[in-house]
């Protein structure tokens, strides 16, 4: 590729180049400026987590010690291993977003789709499945409309796949918002009452739409009702069940408890359970007839049985409540928004901005030249017709400073999509590449102007490479370092004293006696000394029927070592135990500890301090620090 730009994990670096008389040059360590900034946004950040502050002076020592440790992970290259390139990468992506999402559209996506709830909107639909031809096929239908050779109805009854609707003439009840597709729902609300919509792609359909009602939004009621079920019944069947609703309605009328009348008679199994309670919901979640009654009632109201297509309803509204505010409704609409096409709307405006900022232009000339070469093998974009366009390679997009050939945009394309659609696959691959192009250049605009985002970069930059470097150097050698530990805890065995003994033992437990009168013998058996590996030999030999734990344990602090060590009586088995079967083996009790394995915690902690405080008197052998006394001077003066 002949484009020149920083990978994400280079940006750190390009931080590095940025200088201002704003931010002045604190300190170099091993050649490399420090400023201000970051010390001083590094300083902020741990006094505001500390419990009693760090004055300026105090903070220096460790501020030099810590980029001490940063440089020694940079001459290792910790910072060009895959796992550091990889975790950095994808931080500085999540960091980048905030910056790459137009936020003035984000919110005006908030606002368009709220502007729905101050309406219901009564629609009927006429929807023909996605296939191209279809578009052209409902034209034809609107334009049949218009001139009055047909009906929306019989239009809608005729070719309409929303059978439910088109038996209805399309009327499909209350378009509600974040309940429909985006498409179908902004047609909706754009379409004025008694017009056709042109053409809608909702992604399950195309769709004529023509807007039956407009009226101020109800807001949400909540009920409870009776169904009584007549889908299947014969004439005299359903004659008898709306006899039973009259019957109820006059009971629930007449005071009886709504609750337990559908308890007791309603056939709607999801509710009659719950005394026939529905709970809220607005215009257009229920079917049209029980919509408009419900709606209808006023709180308290029952309505006389209602006929749908489930059977005879009995309804009582018991609640309302209006439409909701933006900031009561905000959290779901962004939800939908952001589970829809208009979710890469506010990222498609920086990108769009920065195609202009960087003169961006796609070649679509050369694209006509490789879709030339791919249509002359008859759309198939094989070995030959690759080799081709490698030999051709022409510029397909250009932005200021750099320029992108084919065959840059070609690498990023899994080989399985080149045959299938070879030229949609280049295209967009190409325009993909331009924009990730773009991006990387303004992180890096980023990295060097913006001190927010350049402080962020450098702590989580220098945060890896310090993890790293201090496992490498103290945890992870402390650690492993088993020889070193014990040396060390020898020679301060005097600092780790115990206020009682304690009984030290391995405990072996076994699923029954004889399985564990073997292990005690075979353990007698073997010559190492080495915990750990006494510990694997004794599995290695019995596997599941034996474990092994090795405790330090004073008088109180375990039941078992209690009983085994200190005469207590012994435990309760559980009565789903399997190791109901155990001894101590080499248990004694000890006033002191013996060995570091007896204080692992605390020696091992000391270890690494001391193994930090050795390595960080090395760094400031090997690494050249020069801090700009002025400077410093200068900053405690603003404190």
């Amino acid at each position: 590729m002949k484009r020149k730009i920083l990978s994400l994990a280079a940006i750190s670096i390009a931080t590095a180049l940025y200088a201002g008389a704003d931010d002045p040059v604190l300190m170099t360590v091993d050649g490399k400026d420090v400023h201000v900034s970051e010390f001083e946004y590094l300083y902020n950040k741990n006094n505001t987590q500390q419990m009693q502050s760090q004055s300026l002076d105090d903070y220096l020592g460790m501020f030099i010690n810590y980029k001490l440790k940063v440089a020694d992970a940079l001459n290792e290259g910790l910072d060009r291993t895959p796992e550091f390139t990889s975790e950095y990468d994808s931080f500085v992506k999540d960091l980048s977003k905030p910056y790459f999402r137009d936020d003035s559209v984000a919110e005006n996506l908030v606002r368009q789709a709220y502007s729905h709830f101050a309406d219901d909107v009564l629609a009927s639909h006429i929807m023909l499945p996605l296939q191209q031809e279809n578009i052209a096929k409902l034209d034809s239908i609107k334009a049949a409309i218009a001139s009055g050779t047909t009906s929306f109805e019989d239009a809608a009854r005729q070719y309409s796949v929303d059978r439910y609707s088109a038996q209805q003439g399309g009327l499909m009840g209350y378009v509600v918002p974040g309940r429909f597709p985006w498409a179908f729902e902004e047609a909706a609300y754009k379409t004025a009452v008694g017009a056709v919509s042109d053409v809608v792609n909702s992604g399950m359909g195309y769709h004529l739409i023509r807007v039956e009602k407009r009226t101020p939004a109800q807001g949400d009621i909540e009920a409870e009702h009776i169904l009584l079920m007549t889908r299947g019944l014969d004439e005299s069947q359903t004659a008898a069940k709306k006899a039973l609703a009259d019957s109820l309605y006059k009971v629930a009328k007449g005071g009886a408890d709504f609750g337990d009348l559908a308890r007791r008679f309603s056939e709607d199994p999801g509710s009659a359970q719950k005394g026939g309670k529905l709970g809220w919901f607005g215009r257009g979640a229920m079917v049209a007839e029980f919509d408009s009654a419900s709606f209808a009632l006023k709180d308290g109201a029952i309505s006389k049985p209602v006929k749908t297509a489930f059977g005879w309803h009995i309804i009582h509204r018991t609640n309302h409540r209006g439409v909701p505010s933006l900031a009561d409704a905000r959290e779901g609409i962004e939800a939908k928004i952001a589970s829809d096409e208009r979710a890469a709307l506010p990222e498609n405006a920086v990108k769009a901005r920065l195609r202009k900022t960087n003169n961006a232009v796609i070649s679509h000339g050369a694209l006509d030249q490789l879709r030339a070469v791919i249509d002359a093998n008859n759309g198939v974009c094989d070995s030959t017709v690759l080799r081709r366009i490698i030999q051709m390679n022409p510029v397909v997009a250009t932005y200021t400073g750099g320029e992108i050939h084919a065959v840059d945009a070609i690498a990023r394309i899994p080989d399985i999509q080149l045959p299938i659609n070879p030229m949609e696959s280049i295209t967009a691959a190409t325009n993909d590449l331009l924009d990730d192009i773009l991006i990387e250049k303004e992180q890096q605009r980023l990295a060097t102007e913006n001190a927010d985002f350049r402080n962020l970069l450098n702590e989580y930059h220098d945060g890896i490479l310090l993890y790293e470097v201090s496992n490498r150097k103290v945890w992870d050698k402390a650690a492993s370092d088993r020889e070193g530990l014990e040396k060390f805890f020898r020679a301060h065995a005097s600092d780790y004293k115990w206020q009682t003994p304690k009984f030290k033992s391995y405990i072996i437990f076994a699923t029954n006696d004889s399985t564990l009168s073997a292990a005690l013998k075979y353990a007698d058996s073997l010559s190492t000394e080495d915990p750990a590996e006494f510990v694997r030999q004794m599995r290695e030999h019995f596997k599941r029927e034996i474990k092994i734990e090795r405790v330090v344990a004073a008088q109180g602090e375990n039941p078992i070592t209690d009983y085994l060590g200190f005469g207590a009586q012994r435990p309760a088995d559980s009565s789903n135990s399997r190791w109901k079967h155990y001894a101590a083996y080499k248990g004694r009790v000890i006033n002191t500890p013996e060995e570091a394995a007896d204080v692992r915690g605390a020696a091992l902690t000391d270890y690494q301090t001391a193994l930090d405080k050795e390595w960080v008197k090395e760094l400031h052998k090997k690494y050249k620090v020069k801090v700009n006394n002025k400077v410093f001077k200068s900053l405690k003066a603003k404190q």
